[in-house]
């Protein structure tokens, strides 16, 4: 199953925030903790680069994620040019004092900005159901943005002032969330779709659910052995249709037969990961991202290779004859 889905508004939305993107200093890329290149939209970086605009990257969900992970993602993201990082819950400690830190972030790099007479221009983005909407009002102090656990509730940009800051204006633009037109990379389009970011008319969860299933088990099986209550050992023999099946079981997830209902068992369990009723997990790290990048740049190097060995062989054949 290939996980796929731009709907027709966001191929609009992409062609207004490139001609807003001018007029704008800083970008603000809203990302998942738990997946964060996976999150990262590749349009956005070419946007921001292209009119080269400082970027201050936000790992939102922080409060859902392996805390060792965000440390090595903010220390990935912090040493590249152009691009500070922070980690960020719209729902844990004093939400006032969270955004002012990204103000300031904000104000420090783009210091160009930092005069009364130049209003600091702000743009967020990011993919759907990300959180940009809940930190504009909690920059905003107030509920200017609609808020939903559905992805594309957001499908126009706007853009609102937030008064002056230490003496300097603001202003901030909120867009509709953005993904790209083909998901390169299958394991993304699995994490972003367990992850609900993916409309659910463009998924089957069963498939979605195994996939989860099947890194968590090589990740984090202690959290799952903990949450519904297996020992780890037994855990540790289970491959993902197996864990699903034994979930399923202990759940009541049964069907008018009597048999496991996989497509209720999948929606339970991914259902308890969103809502980070199995604990703290991110799905990458920058050393599995890296891993998984030379697997795919290796399998890429051997198919090609075989491919000219083929046309070669194809071609000797040909001057043979």
């Amino acid at each position: 199953m290939t996980v796929q889905w731009f709907p027709g508004h966001m191929a609009a939305a992409r062609k207004r925030v490139a001609a807003i993107l001018a007029r704008v200093d800083v970008v603000i890329e809203m990302l998942d903790a738990r997946l964060p290149e996976a999150s990262r939209n590749p349009m956005i970086r070419a946007l921001s680069a292209f009119r080269q605009r400082p970027c201050l990257k936000i790992l939102n969900k922080a409060d859902l994620a392996d805390p060792d992970a965000t440390r090595a993602w903010l220390e990935f993201y912090e040493a590249q040019p152009g691009v500070k990082a922070m980690a960020f819950s719209c729902k844990e400690g004093d939400p006032g004092k969270n955004s002012a830190r990204i103000l300031a972030r904000c104000r420090q790099i783009a210091p160009h900005r930092n005069t009364p007479d130049k209003p600091l221009r702000m743009m967020i983005m990011g993919i759907p159901n990300v959180g940009k909407s809940t930190l504009m009002n909690a920059l905003l102090k107030k509920r200017v943005a609609a808020v939903g656990d559905e992805p594309a509730v957001t499908k126009t940009e706007q853009t609102l002032s937030l008064g002056k800051i230490q003496g300097q204006p603001m202003t901030l633009t909120d867009t509709p969330g953005l993904l790209w037109p083909k998901i390169e990379i299958e394991e993304d389009g699995y994490m972003l779709a367990a992850s609900h970011a993916v409309g659910i008319n463009a998924v089957e969860p069963e498939g979605i659910a195994r996939f989860l299933a099947g890194l968590l088990l090589s990740r984090y099986p202690a959290l799952l052995a903990a949450r519904y209550r297996l020992p780890l050992e037994a855990v540790g023999a289970l491959d993902a249709v197996a864990f699903l099946e034994t979930v399923g079981a202990r759940r009541g997830c049964r069907g008018k037969g009597g048999g496991i209902d996989a497509e209720k068992t999948a929606t339970l369990f991914l259902t308890e990961y969103r809502g980070g009723a199995l604990g703290r997990i991110s799905l990458e790290d920058p050393d599995s991202r890296a891993r998984m990048l030379e697997a795919k740049h290796a399998a890429a190097r051997r198919e090609e290779s075989s491919e000219n060995e083929e046309r070669e062989g194809n071609d000797a054949s040909k001057t043979e004859k």
